[in-house]
């Protein structure tokens, strides 16, 4: 089942730069949606592993892809490669967290959509809060992030952050 998460989570992230942009499914977002997702963004850094959740997760997946306001540069690359090609098993929960992190930024700072450093950062210090959350549920650790702990930490996270999500810097499309 995670596995299966994962992979329809990987292919949402990859059709969210381009997916039909040009002609908006819908109207853009509203106030109560925007704060439904900051909402439930939370409550997936507290209780990442909450099934309760699945439905509201699903929802906000949708929400990301249909909404023409709010385009968010999915970046593969910003955990690191060693969480890449790791298997991890709560891989798709984090990656999925990088992203619903990534809009909340966005729905926060609207001035910043083109400060792509700052929207990966918040994306992977969101996805560390659910990490945490994990490992007091199960302790089962992965060293990737916990190399990420460590760089936040030592205040290196942004640095990490820049090095890493290079790649998805040139040429994409983020804007809102």
């Amino acid at each position: 089942m995670k596995k299966a998460l994962f992979v329809c989570l990987l292919v949402l992230c990859w059709r969210l730069p381009g997916s039909g942009q040009d002609q908006p499914k819908r109207p853009p977002s509203t106030p109560e949606e925007r704060q439904r997702f900051l909402a439930l963004t939370h409550k997936l850094e507290e209780s990442p592993l909450d099934k309760s959740l699945y439905a509201d997760k699903k929802w906000a997946l949708k929400w990301i892809d249909d909404i023409p306001d709010i385009n968010v540069t999915i970046c593969p690359t910003i955990l690191g490669e060693d969480f890449a090609l790791s298997n991890y098993k709560y891989a798709a929960d984090i990656q999925g967290q990088v992203v619903f992190g990534n809009v909340a930024f966005l729905i926060d700072h609207p001035d910043k959509a083109n400060d792509h450093v700052a929207q990966f950062t918040a994306g992977v210090e969101s996805a560390l809060k659910a990490y945490k959350s994990i490992l007091k549920a199960d302790p089962v650790v992965s060293r990737s992030l916990e190399k990420l702990l460590q760089a936040q930490t030592q205040g290196k996270l942004t640095d990490f952050v820049r090095e890493t999500s290079r790649t998805c810097q040139e040429g994409d499309r983020t804007g809102m």
